[in-house]
């Protein structure tokens, strides 16, 4: 009933309005004179308010003449200080009432960490100043007078100034900002949330949970892009709901994002791990957009860093960064080389005149890089099967710096550099045995199943290296008796079990002719496994020598005339991002295979996927297995 009334009440104070002449109005408009205090509106009686036809929201009178404060002559003399003492020098002329002392204190510190850049050195002396002192005591008796903008910087003000958490003025000001926080607008909330984020004290993490609860509830609030972007800069702290809808909002403000927030956000992300698909996709296209001077070297970097960690593809931004990149690698740090190109690799992106410019960038300042940089930049070139034009000059100076610092290595990234030596083709035999030794396999054999598991194959890729690269004997009993063999894998991809279900069809479910799934003493699983007589028909091969398997098979010899073939299955993994060429690592397999006698058919998922029916996967068959024996005879 008081509801109705009310409403009855307000209809009839428009209509009253609306029949008073126009200079009643314009003199009921004016907006007042702004003192020390706002205009306030009695506790009793309501909003007037007009709903236009022709507009869905509300048409507040008041709030289009907002009361604007008069600027007073403090904080004239604030705006033009250029060091502390012209601040203290004005406050101590002009300063009247707690508002004033808040917003003089706040550009003080300003203006000392500008000229004197921090607080820590001269703590003592600056805050003993007498003038200080009286601006905080003015704080503290009229903390309820001074305006939430001015309140919100003031605790900033105090935390950089490091009072400790049991000082009045600062309990008073937090007090103060726990009760008001429900009135605070989102910006406010967002700076208390962004600049206590890093703050433990007890009462900071309430005043900082309070501002995340609130923001929870007015999100919809949010309008502009660096609030947000702030906010999810420091979402560790945030409920994953809160979290969820700051992506939301930074999809509907995406295309006000400027580079530097599209940089802080998706580190951010990728720090947070947090792969949103629709904002990033948002984000690369607007960044996309940018200028050239926009695309700082930082923001290059940290967006390579973010797209590698979130696995986040972009060809588009990939292209755009390596060209704005590409004329300033020179200038570039060796860390910053490295780093840039381990994001690539991580995200098996190749860009050849950028990575050619990272190759020259070692060879002329290797002096400049560090034996863990020079580690990392092997691993990825090595992950992408990256060959230098000028690869004589590059491994020249790799090795002369290897040759005095590999054995020194912690053992995993000694196993892991020997390794990407091997796929680069450049692992050297005093390299590769100390690797095979039984005290080096035992330190390998710490942690957990699947490491431990991975380095084991890793060290029998390397043994295979030093026994077909190097012709060295792959009996070493001493360390490779310590390793298991190689455990088939029990997940196999549609691609995998599609043509096993194909090779079966093949040899007409003969299981004496066919191997699947085949574990060989090379660490290497291979797909498919099958001997052809010289009319490449399959042909029993139980009793046949298989020095590839663990038990070496039976003991009879290939039939003169037959070849032994093996299926590879590439996957989409397998290849570089939007590229036909082979990771490193499978590129090491082919060529192993192959040195171990075998004729390689290569079954890439581009090729087996367009075969729609069982009798155009047999044909494929036949013809890859026919012309991959022709190749090998042409040789």
């Amino acid at each position: 009933m008081a509801c109705r009334l009310l409403a009855r009440y307000g209809r009839l104070l428009s209509g009253v309005a609306s029949k008073t002449s126009a200079a009643a109005a314009a003199a009921r408009l004016r907006p007042p004179v702004a003192g020390s205090a706002g205009m306030r509106r009695a506790q009793g009686w309501p909003r007037v308010t007009e709903r236009l036809m022709c507009e869905g929201r509300i048409n507040n009178k008041e709030d289009q003449f907002p009361t604007m404060p008069t600027q007073t002559e403090l904080d004239d003399l604030l705006d033009k200080a250029v060091v502390p003492e012209d601040v203290l020098l004005a406050w101590e002329k002009h300063g009247k009432n707690g508002n004033q002392a808040a917003n003089a204190l706040m550009k003080w510190t300003v203006v000392v960490l500008r000229t004197k850049g921090k607080f820590k050195e001269q703590k003592a002396e600056l805050i003993s100043d007498s003038r200080i002192l009286h601006m905080m005591n003015m704080i503290s008796r009229q903390v309820s007078a001074v305006w939430n903008g001015n309140l919100v910087a003031l605790l900033r003000a105090l935390w950089i100034m490091g009072l400790p958490p049991t000082d009045s003025v600062l309990n008073s000001v937090q007090t103060e900002v726990l009760w008001r926080v429900r009135r605070l607008t989102y910006k406010q909330l967002g700076y208390l949330a962004d600049w206590g984020a890093s703050r433990k004290a007890q009462q900071d993490v309430a005043i900082v949970n309070a501002a995340l609860k609130q923001l929870e509830l007015r999100w919809t609030e949010i309008a502009d892009a660096k609030t947000v972007s702030a906010l999810i800069s420091n979402g560790q702290r945030m409920s994953p709901t809160l979290i969820e809808k700051l992506e939301d909002k930074a999809l509907e403000l995406a295309e006000g994002f400027s580079a530097e927030e599209i940089r802080k956000t998706c580190v951010s992300l990728a720090a947070q791990g947090r792969r949103s698909v629709p904002l990033l996709r948002a984000l690369s296209y607007h960044l996309l957009q940018k200028s050239s001077p926009e695309f700082t070297t930082p923001l290059i970097l940290d967006m390579a860093f973010a797209y590698g960690k979130l696995n986040f593809h972009h060809s588009q931004v990939f292209q755009r960064m390596a060209s704005e990149l590409l004329p300033r690698v020179p200038e570039v740090s060796s860390a910053d080389v490295t780093r840039c190109a381990k994001s690539l690799g991580f995200l098996k992106w190749v860009h050849v005149p950028l990575f050619e410019a990272f190759a020259e960038h070692f060879t002329v300042n290797c002096q400049k890089y560090s034996t863990l940089q020079l580690c990392n930049l092997l691993m990825t070139f090595a992950r992408l099967n990256f060959q230098p034009s000028k690869g004589e000059e590059f491994f020249s100076m790799v090795h002369s710096v290897l040759e005095s610092s590999l054995s020194g290595l912690e053992p995993f990234l000694q196993t892991d550099v020997v390794w990407a030596l091997c796929v680069l083709q450049q692992g050297k035999p005093h390299y590769l045995s100390p690797l095979l030794q039984q005290s080096h396999v035992t330190k390998l054999s710490v942690g957990s199943p699947g490491r431990v598991k991975n380095y084991q194959l890793k060290l029998l890729h390397v043994a295979a290296t030093l026994h077909f690269e190097h012709q060295c004997s792959l009996e070493t009993p001493s360390s490779l008796e310590a390793l298991s063999d190689p455990v088939k894998s029990s997940h196999l991809s549609p691609l995998q079990s599609s043509l096993r279900g194909s090779l079966h069809s093949l040899v007409g479910g003969r299981t004496e002719a066919l191997r699947t799934g085949v574990g060989t003493v090379y660490g290497w699983t291979i797909d498919g496994e099958m001997v052809v007589d010289c009319d490449n028909k399959p042909i029993d091969m139980l009793m046949l020598r298989a020095p590839h398997l663990p038990s070496g098979g039976g003991d009879q010899a290939l039939p003169a005339g037959a070849h032994r073939l093996a299926f590879l299955v590439w996957d989409f993994p397998n290849f570089g991002s939007r590229s036909k060429d082979l990771l490193g690592r499978f590129a090491m397999m082919k060529r192993h295979l192959q040195l171990a006698g075998f004729i390689t058919v290569e079954v890439p998922y581009y090729e087996w996927l367009e075969l729609k029916t069982e009798w155009h996967k047999l044909a494929y068959l036949k013809d890859k297995m026919g012309k991959a024996v022709a190749e090998d005879m042409a040789k």
